[in-house]
């Protein structure tokens, strides 16, 4: 089945709000990498806005100061999370094994 084409407005609309996404959890990374927020608030926010909701797991990891991409998959492989998570799919265990690791290390 053949997508409808778009138009103009229906396309940037689509885009403002891609960007709104973009921005939304670009501003997440940033906040949590500086402990401006914790995990708890992270998790909340994941619950209420599909665009946090939709940010791997990986990459919020990421945003810690000294954890680049290998030690974020290898924290996630020791805890039996997917590196392909995203926050809004992880599961109550899950949740509770990042914020064991994450309390560890602040």
């Amino acid at each position: 089945m053949a997508l409808r084409e778009l138009t103009k407005e229906e396309r940037d609309t689509a885009r403002r709000k891609a960007l709104a996404a973009r921005v939304e959890r670009a501003q997440l990374k940033k906040d949590f990498g500086n402990s401006g927020i914790g995990f708890d608030e992270v998790l909340e926010r994941a619950g209420s806005s599909e665009a946090v909701a939709r940010l791997k797991t990986l990459e919020l990891l990421e945003s810690l100061p000294g954890v680049g991409r290998v030690t974020a998959t290898k924290v996630l492989e020791d805890l039996g999370i997917s590196v392909n998570r995203r926050l809004g799919g992880l599961g109550v265990k899950q949740r509770r094994a990042l914020k064991e690791y994450l309390a560890e290390l602040g």
